[in-house]
């Protein structure tokens, strides 16, 4: 899987993500697009449009409608999100994921996927583990964030295109006429 990953260039996928926690529960979904270097745009179209952005340097956050949207370094980003970004890149999934291993215990949502479950290093004061469900082709159609304080993200992707065109433009805020941008020191989910 990691070679599969490391080879592409650009992707992009619709996705669901249904967030659960204590006296919460979500569902969101749209657009993923992914592109070498770390470049990322999660493009929310129901149940309320908003954009998450990255552009290898700044995350952008912007519900469409409001007045402001916020900015801040990828140094300080802490959002469940960003990890994904390195999908498309020199990862190893053993260097990022303490533990990693086959999760037999647990039935994938697609027939004939495998599950596999770690801790990531980078986010161990938050995320006790993380699924991971692959096909035998090698793309990852779920993603499941189990937090330490209950919560749980699971990420669905489908429709995956990889290598496809596109334009450096798509990685790039540019707010809307009288949308003003907020310097936030932290963005989070």
């Amino acid at each position: 899987m990691d070679d599969h990953y490391n080879q592409m260039k650009s992707f992009k996928a619709a996705f669901v993500e249904i967030y659960q926690g204590p006296g919460v529960s979500r569902s969101e979904s749209g657009i993923l697009w992914l592109k070498k270097p770390g470049r990322m745009r999660w493009e929310y179209h129901a149940p309320k449009e908003k954009l998450f952005l990255i552009d290898s340097e700044n995350a952008y956050f912007y519900v469409t409608g409001e007045r402001q949207a916020r900015k801040t370094a990828l140094k300080n980003l802490d959002d469940l999100r960003s990890p994904l970004r390195y999908l498309l890149g020199k990862t190893k999934l053993e260097k990022e994921l303490d533990g990693l291993s086959l999760a037999p215990d647990l039935s994938p949502i697609m027939a004939g996927d495998i599950v596999l479950r770690g801790v990531p290093r980078s986010m161990k004061d938050r995320i006790s583990q993380v699924l991971l469900e692959i096909s035998s082709t090698r793309q990852i159609h779920r993603i499941v964030l189990h937090g330490l304080d209950g919560m749980t993200t699971d990420f669905r992707f489908s429709q995956m295109e990889e290598n496809v065109p596109v334009q450096d433009t798509l990685f790039r805020f540019t707010p809307p006429p009288g949308v003003e941008i907020f310097h936030d020191n932290q963005v989070t989910q």
